[in-house]
């Protein structure tokens, strides 16, 4: 009887654990899914761990196995055996005469350089060891050490007196360790001497290869199998200029009438699953700022499609998929600075929350523990409910939309304003971060079972007052994506005056800061006289003395209006102000410009995302599901000429508008068949260009031999 989990490594790196299953003797079961996310390229191989058992999966592997289950043998860990990474060698065997007239054999053997080579441990020191062994005698080299760096250049040439015939030359590359236990072993490349031709150099690249120890391996049942669903994809991406028009018609979905003929939506309706299509949309839209119109502009057809107030947003559509996958990334650092301090707590403290008699431990009390409970919702509930100022602009933004979608669609319902957000908020943001805290980055692995089973306890709690349409917290959250006050005061500003020269006199007025606006006006309870959107807002900073000749001073940078210069009363508002303004206006893309003008810092990107990646992502999926478009082309036909009921077939389909949806799938075909193209004449120069032994298409551990054979006929082909 054990404890078993799984642990998936890419490229030696743990990438993802599996929850804990207790006491199994043979039979285990993880029902799990992990997304890697955007990964520009795989070195090498997966790992996937089992207790004392592995799956190992070679990068030019994973295709055979996409996406269909799979079982395979589980082999024996063995650190020798899990190797990575391709070095460059070049071999040069010639003849030497000695002072005595005795002809020999050397072999000069250079080390240029290796590239993917795993991080052992969080650093990667390596250095190769170039070794002639035969059958009586063995020598040894040994290049310098690189430190901290996984793509070694060395550039060292070795010299060996050969005989050829039955010596071999192995090169064995290890990461220099100050542990006591030694170097760890890096992978290893052995090449037989009497394939090489005299006075010949063979230069070229080989993947390294495991130990040969010797040991004798247990049969391949001896270990069990586990079975896998590997979901691989390959993109080639091109300079940002091909992607143009279809990009440029992504961008503008948010302003086609209807939204349903625009070509993010379509996507959308021709993916198998809206998750495929909502990944990259999400990065394509954020990455250029576009992500609230078309959010709002989907969200808004979907509400008008909606009959019951009580299931609004409820279904898995693209709307909601869209707004998941915003949360996930805009949202991250919100879940930090909200949930994580109570969650390590929980993790630490360990305190017994079960409220099921049945499950109760021994020594355990069912109050104690329900209070225990009643105070961990408590303080969570508190913290979501006044989490207004950490909540990002963008997400806020969405909610506000939501809002006003659902009020204006039910205006007979006063509630539906508050569910249409707590929907999101509630049910497919905070519950499932409670819940599954590791795959929200709030801890590195999932929990124990007694801390899991705290956290579904709590999540179940918080996922039901949120889906009380008349709950208190459905109202209370309200305020996050409405105006959040955050700070006002009296303050002197200097009048912006509308000539560009003339008297600039100073005035009184009440400023007020919210999450969405910074205002100011005569006096407390007035119309602003000036009002600027916080994502307007692209520096705020302090000014010296000497500027007005006044203390307190500060000013705020707007786009294309004038600078608002304000006198703060005293020294510590002036800092409170800029502080806060800083803070709520620190996401803002403008900002970041105008942040490495002012002063050349680099500006504090917080979502790492290619524009380019994710079109090549989105024309990847239009042509994976062709046969769709051309579908959904016929049912637009079908639709414009016969108004009749519709074929079964093509009511799979929001069709609102066939002709103006026709055109959009025009666009789109004739956009991915030009990429299509493109993609193919990539493929034919590639595979001219690829030489055997070169970086892309290095030699394997059984190809050595045919290599030279291949070197030898075209050396005798130019003679």
């Amino acid at each position: 009887m054990r404890d078993c989990y799984c642990t998936v490594n890419l490229d030696q790196e743990e990438v993802f654990r599996t929850k804990i299953v207790e006491k199994s003797v043979l039979n285990l079961f993880w029902m799990e899914m992990y997304f890697r996310g955007v990964i520009a390229y795989l070195k090498l191989c997966f790992w996937f761990v089992l207790f004392t058992g592995k799956v190992a999966i070679q990068k030019e592997d994973l295709q055979k196995y996409h996406n269909r289950d799979t079982w395979f043998q589980l082999q024996h860990v063995d650190a020798d055996s899990e190797v990575q990474g391709k070095v460059h060698l070049e071999l040069r065997l010639s003849e030497v005469i000695t002072d005595t007239g005795v002809v020999c054999h050397k072999l000069a053997t250079r080390v240029l350089e290796c590239q993917g080579l795993p991080i052992v441990n969080g650093q990667c020191d390596p250095y190769a060891t170039v070794t002639l062994a035969g059958p009586s005698r063995s020598e040894a080299k040994k290049t310098k050490v690189k430190k901290k760096t996984n793509n070694p250049h060395f550039d060292e040439v070795f010299y060996f007196e050969v005989g050829i015939s039955k010596e071999w030359v192995i090169i064995d590359l290890w990461n220099a360790s100050n542990l006591k236990f030694g170097d760890e072993f890096l992978g290893e490349l052995r090449l037989p001497l009497k394939f090489l031709r005299q006075s010949s150099s063979y230069e070229a690249w080989y993947f390294l290869q495991p130990r040969d120890n010797g040991n004798k391996s247990l049969k391949p049942d001896d270990l069990g199998s586990l079975r896998l669903n590997v979901v691989y994809t390959e993109d080639h991406v091109f300079s940002s200029d091909y992607y143009s028009p279809l990009r440029d018609l992504l961008l503008k979905s948010a302003d086609v009438e209807p939204v349903s003929a625009s070509a993010a939506h379509i996507l959308g309706e021709v993916c198998r699953e809206k998750q495929e299509a909502a990944i990259p949309l999400v990065r394509l839209f954020l990455h250029y700022g576009r992500i609230v119109p078309f959010i709002s502009a989907i969200a808004s057809a979907e509400v008008k499609r909606t009959q019951d107030p009580n299931t609004i947003f409820r279904g898995n559509s693209l709307t909601s998929k869209c707004i998941d996958e915003t949360m996930k990334l805009a949202g991250m650092h919100y879940l930090q600075v909200t949930l994580k301090p109570i969650i390590d707590e929980i993790c630490q403290v360990h305190k017994p929350c079960e409220i099921d008699p049945v499950k109760l431990k021994d020594g355990e009390n069912l109050e104690n523990n329900r209070e225990n409970l009643r105070q961990y919702v408590d303080r969570i509930f508190t913290v979501i409910t006044k989490s207004g100022v950490s909540c990002p602009t963008v997400m806020c933004d969405i909610f506000f939309s939501l809002r006003e979608s659902a009020a204006k669609r039910f205006q007979g319902d006063p509630d539906v304003r508050y569910t249409a957000v707590s929907s999101f908020i509630f049910l497919r943001f905070f519950a499932p971060a409670i819940l599954s805290p590791n795959l929200f980055q709030l801890t590195p692995h999932h929990p124990d079972p007694q801390t899991s089973r705290t956290l579904t306890l709590i999540s179940k709690t918080i996922q039901t007052l949120g889906s009380l349409s008349k709950s208190k917290s459905c109202k209370i959250w309200y305020i996050v994506v409405t105006a959040v006050v955050l700070f006002t005061r009296f303050m002197i500003k200097r009048a912006q005056g509308r000539k560009r020269f003339g008297m600039k006199n100073f005035k009184k007025r009440w400023f007020r800061l919210t999450n969405h606006e910074f205002t100011y006006q005569k006096s407390k309870g007035d119309h602003p006289l000036c009002s600027i959107p916080i994502e307007n807002i692209l520096a705020v900073e302090r000014l010296e003395e000497e500027s007005f000749k006044m203390k307190n001073m500060f000013q705020v940078i707007q786009p294309e209006r004038r600078v608002l210069y304000i006198q703060a009363n005293n020294c510590v508002e002036a800092k409170d102000w800029i502080d806060i303004l800083t803070k709520v206006s620190q996401c803002n893309k403008k900002r970041q410009y105008i942040l490495i003008l002012i002063i050349c810092l680099p500006a504090n990107i917080q979502l790492d995302i290619d524009g380019d990646r994710e079109t090549e992502r989105i024309y990847s999926l239009f042509n994976l599901y062709m046969p769709k478009l051309e579908k959904m082309q016929e049912a637009c036909g079908s639709k414009s000429v016969y108004d009749g009921p519709e074929e079964e077939e093509y009511s799979t389909f929001i069709i609102d508008d066939p002709k103006e949806t026709y055109k959009t799938l025009k666009l789109i075909i004739e956009g991915v068949g030009t990429l299509e193209q493109e993609h193919a004449q990539y493929k034919r120069d590639k595979f001219k260009k690829t030489k055997y032994g070169s970086q892309e298409h290095p030699i394997g551990d059984k190809s050595f031999q045919t290599y030279i054979r291949q070197q030898s006929e075209i050396s005798a082909h130019s003679i």
